[in-house]
């Protein structure tokens, strides 16, 4: 097979040399890719990944067996619809199932419909309106921007004054623009969260291994919200038993409800959990892999991710295998993320066999990997015991110069 990756971060990174461990796989190429992919064999192409013409263009030309699509915004621009009105597979979901992603309060009119749990909200486009709402709630209080914010449109304010700032950056100044002209104002909820990530075709719902993603800047969870600065699978807190009941109440639900409004969802659907005393409740619903957790999930998948897809884009039942093995991920960023953050870094050549580096934010200056993004690259390393994990990442970033980077010397520790 011949397979194509959308997307150019550590999460296409890690789907496409998971995909090449399959001795059926002749080669990957990931659009736009990175520099740093290249070191595991897959080929990168300088196409964009909003350049829906010319990546179906290169599909038809080089007979591409299909398209796996890692991030939110193709999906939310409609690749998929685009790609099969010329009759070629791809695996995500289409424009109308992807809002449950794309629109927060689309997700939240489908949790009320179906009965899915998640926290109390109200949704705002008048910000007096919204301000009025906060004083009547008070604080703790998440506001949301209603669309896609590159993981950064959420605050969990812990005051009414933190709120009413939010509302104001989003709905007034525009900080994020149209995906902000909407806020969606939730209750606070307090508990463990986990990711619980699926495979989804229609209503059948094939449930992967549960992950934990650190969302704050810096330890002890203190700082801004960011993309996820490290993550690591399982999450011995939380029950199988939790887990057990998340896949019946919310991701089976979820998946039904939208095949019921002939919204069917094709691809890999994410719910952001809290561990609740009324049991699993709904943060979030994403419309693709998350960035970090695939780094951590998908090196426990002992089946081939590639015939998985193939299974899956073919009507097959597909066989999924899951190992054992504790995951520990560890992002390195530029100083100043995930706000004004500096470039240019050369990034460290690491030898050691106890690590995967997955590369994101990266390019090659001078035949050199330099870096280009607020995420640069994620650390991996499996092993026996959380600690053991942790051992191997942390030792392999302490023998390397970092210059004007940062990471967090926590991750995992919630699990101890």
């Amino acid at each position: 097979m011949k397979l194509l990756v959308i997307g150019s971060g550590g999460r296409e990174h890690a789907i496409a040399k998971k995909l090449l461990e399959d001795d059926k796989v002749q080669e990957v190429y990931c659009a736009k890719g990175n520099p740093g992919m290249v070191e595991d064999g897959i080929k990168i192409l300088d196409i964009a990944e909003d350049d829906h013409v010319s990546l179906i263009e290169f599909v038809q030309r080089n007979e591409i067996d299909w398209t796996f699509v890692g991030p939110e915004i193709p999906l939310a621009n409609g690749i998929v619809d685009d790609f099969e009105k010329e009759g070629l597979k791809i695996f995500g979901p289409r424009k109308a199932a992807a809002q449950i992603e794309g629109s927060k309060d689309f997700a939240k009119q489908l949790m009320d419909k179906y009965d899915i749990p998640t926290g109390s909200y109200k949704t705002f486009t008048d910000p007096n309106e919204a301000k009025d709402y906060i004083k009547s709630q008070g604080a703790p209080i998440v506001i949301k921007a209603d669309g896609l914010a590159a993981g950064k449109g959420v605050v969990v304010a812990e005051t009414e004054d933190q709120a009413i700032e939010a509302v104001e950056d989003m709905l007034e100044s525009n900080k994020f623009g149209q995906s902000g002209a909407k806020v969606v104002i939730e209750e606070f909820l307090a508990g463990e969260e986990f990711s619980l990530l699926a495979f989804v075709k229609g209503a059948d719902v094939y449930p992967m291994v549960i992950s934990q993603d650190h969302k704050r800047a810096f330890d002890g969870d203190k700082g801004p919200n960011t993309g996820g600065m490290g993550a690591y699978s399982p999450v011995p807190q939380i029950p199988q038993s939790m887990v057990d009941t998340a896949v019946e109440t919310v991701l089976k639900p979820a998946a039904n409800g939208m095949l019921l409004d002939g919204k069917e969802f094709t691809g890999i659907l994410y719910a952001g959990l809290i561990a609740t005393t009324d049991g699993p409740k709904v943060i979030e619903f994403n419309a693709r892999f998350g960035d970090p957790e695939t780094q951590v999930v998908l090196p426990r998948l002992d089946s081939s991710l590639a015939q998985i897809i193939d299974d899956l884009l073919n009507d097959r039942v597909p066989q999924i295998e899951w190992n054992d093995d504790i995951t520990l991920g560890v992002v390195v960023a530029a100083d100043g993320y995930p706000n004004d953050y500096k470039k240019g870094m050369e990034i460290p050549k690491f030898d050691n066999q106890d690590i995967q580096v997955y590369y994101a934010g990266v390019a090659r200056e001078d035949g050199k990997l330099v870096s280009s993004g607020g995420r640069i690259f994620l650390v991996e390393a499996s092993g026996n015991s959380l600690e053991d994990a942790q051992n191997k990442i942390y030792s392999a970033l302490k023998e390397v110069s970092l210059p004007d980077m940062f990471y967090r010397s926590d991750i995992g520790d919630k699990a101890k």
